[in-house]
């Protein structure tokens, strides 16, 4: 918030004593340095998070960006996250800018306004975001004096819903895309926005909708993350976030080939970073920092094939100063028992698996590629090394799908508690169970998503088995699923109902106490839209789907080979194993360059 202009300071104050949670607004963290210094500026750019600050605090790309524009010469980097609606309504009564953390300038007073795309369901928060920064909400409304508005993240290789919101989407890792942006604006700052816009729709990676042609955007790729941008420094939160730890990240990209896995699919190829420069990160930051915990960071982090490495090269800094090394979530099929004792030895937490499904048949179709086998060894070598609390997550609603599998989520935990049980323990066995969303450039992007009907109907057996059999169980709130859904496969006629849902007071959708199912109804009848037409409808082999203006580097013909083997129940063995599947990344893939080694 605005504390270096005089005038404001009050009014801030006055905020931050009126609001829930004014940590949120206060800035002032230690390692926000913002990089350039007055006088040097040539660029300024806001780096944009549509959630709450401990949720933007969270996410690892997003200090990696901060990080890396705060060392380029000329470059002034600030941050801004959206307020929830107690300060938002706030701010509107007296008339108060959404402003920058570091400096309280108002979003419109950057040259740029970086935006980062993590969930379908901050939409609405991009517009208020927009709004309340002095930014007209849509590209076509802008003129020379506002920012231009990008966005990045995986919701920029689905950006159709939001493309009348953005003057560019970024399609691929940040740690090129960004330093080529800001490069077009540093290099001559007298450029209007359509000298900048034609430039960027020119270049690789960039999608401008206002002056795309034909063609796809190649999403764009870091081959080597040892030689690429790493942090030595992050900023540390002013108040507990969700992740509050030094995070660094092992590697990138997964060939496990989970055919619901967006994350998966979208950052392939696999790329490793070596085991000593994972080691140097973490020492750097935790010198910086003073974090006590940190995070091996990865889709899955036990098929990093560094992991034992890294935590030999980590063991005399760990050891002795309390200092905790975690797996944000852990194969049940990768959990070796070296591991399990290292981890014992660094303190001891609740443990987090993915089974995904409860039955052998459904993991096969979704190519989870774990046994029962595996899952029940997992458990005795959990619950034998000491651990009581697991967390399992599952998903409802998946292709093919009947009610035994629905069952067999309860059988499949009731086994772990009972297993449990076996070694002594007083084992505390969470369930989370998700509605399924088909998402884009994914095998299963063609599928129908269940209904909300179907799904609640689901969740409400799941609840109630679960409580009789004195298991902890939540589920998702279908109808969040449900617009979810509509949104990462909708085409830009979406962005109607989008403003129309933020007009009529939408805020916060990702958000249970936030969310308002008649209001996103109401908008999309307004706009002449039938939801159902993007979420339960199966598409065709031949249909055009809105997402593919992206190129992520899959091929279609290897998604659809894909969809016809889970209907099939056929597994699809990881390419590492030395065989190429023929996803669409074979002439780059550096899994083939060690396979040929």
């Amino acid at each position: 918030m605005p504390f270096l202009f005089e005038e404001m300071e009050d009014q801030a104050w006055q905020l931050l004593s009126s609001v829930k949670r004014p940590s949120r607004y206060a800035g002032g963290e230690w390692g926000a340095c913002g990089g350039s210094v007055d006088g040097e500026e040539k660029v300024s750019l806001c780096l944009a998070f549509p959630d709450v600050y401990e949720v933007g605090m969270s996410y690892l790309g997003f200090q990696i960006l901060y990080n890396l524009a705060s060392g380029l010469p000329g470059v002034r980097v600030e941050r801004s996250y959206c307020p929830w609606p107690d300060a938002e309504a706030f701010m509107r009564e007296r008339g108060m800018p959404l402003s920058s953390l570091e400096s309280g300038r108002s979003l419109n007073t950057f040259d740029l306004v970086g935006f980062t795309l993590q969930y379908e369901l901050t939409s609405t928060n991009i517009l208020t975001m927009l709004d309340m920064g002095g930014i007209p909400i849509r590209a076509s409304e802008r003129g020379g004096e506002d920012p231009i508005v990008v966005a990045g993240g995986p919701g920029a290789l689905a950006p159709e819903p939001l493309s009348p919101f953005f003057d560019a989407f970024c399609a691929g890792d940040g740690e090129l895309l960004l330093p080529e942006l800001l490069a077009v604006l540093k290099d001559d700052p007298a450029r209007d926005r359509g000298e900048v816009l034609e430039i960027l729709s020119s270049m690789e990676g960039f999608y401008v909708p206002l002056l795309h042609g034909k063609g796809r955007v190649r999403r764009r790729v870091l081959m080597d993350l040892d030689g690429g941008f790493c942090p030595s420094g992050m900023i540390v939160p002013s108040c507990e976030i969700i992740h509050d730890r030094v995070g660094v990240e092992v590697f990138r990209g997964c060939t496990r080939g989970c055919r619901f896995c967006q994350a998966g699919m979208v950052s392939r190829p696999v790329r490793e970073r070596s085991p000593e420069k994972v080691a140097a990160i973490a020492k750097d930051l935790l010198e910086s920092t003073g974090y006590d915990e940190v995070g091996l960071v990865s889709l899955a982090s036990c098929d990093y094939s560094g992991i034992e490495k890294v935590v030999d090269l980590l063991w005399p800094e760990l050891s002795g100063k309390d200092i905790r090394l975690s797996l944000p979530s852990l194969r049940m099929d990768g959990f070796s028992v070296e591991l399990a004792d290292r981890l014992e030895s660094f303190g001891r937490g609740g443990l987090t698996f993915a089974p995904e499904a409860g039955t052998q048949r459904l993991r096969d179709v979704i190519n989870k590629g774990i046994s029962g086998d595996d899952i029940d060894r997992t458990f005795h070598e959990v619950f034998s090394r000491g651990w009581e609390k697991v967390k399992l997550y599952f998903m409802m609603g998946l292709p093919t799908e009947k009610a035994e599998d629905i069952e067999a989520i309860i059988d499949l935990s009731v086994s772990a508690r009972t297993i449990g049980k076996k070694f002594g323990k007083r084992p505390r066995i969470s369930v989370s169970v998700a509605g399924f969303v088909p998402k884009p450039h994914t095998p299963f992007q063609w599928e129908p998503q269940a209904s909300m009907e179907e799904l609640a109907e689901k969740g409400g057996y799941l609840k109630k088995m679960a409580k009789r059999a004195g298991i902890s169980l939540n589920y998702h709130e279908p109808s969040q699923t449900f617009l979810e859904g509509v949104i990462a496969r909708g085409d830009s006629r979406i962005a109607e109902a989008i403003e129309r849902a933020w007009r009529k007071g939408a805020r916060f959708d990702g958000w249970s106490e936030c969310f308002s199912h008649a209001i996103w109804m109401e908008a999309f009848e307004d706009s002449g839209i039938d939801p159902l037409e993007y979420s339960v409808r199966p598409r065709s082999a031949e249909e055009v789907l809105p997402w593919e203006i992206i190129d992520a580097g899959v091929s279609r013909s290897f998604l659809w080979s894909e969809k016809e083997r889970a209907l099939s129940g056929e597994l699809t063995p990881d390419c590492r194993d030395g065989n190429c599947r023929q996803c669409g990344w074979q002439a780059a893939c550096p899994a083939l360059e060690r396979r040929d080694a």
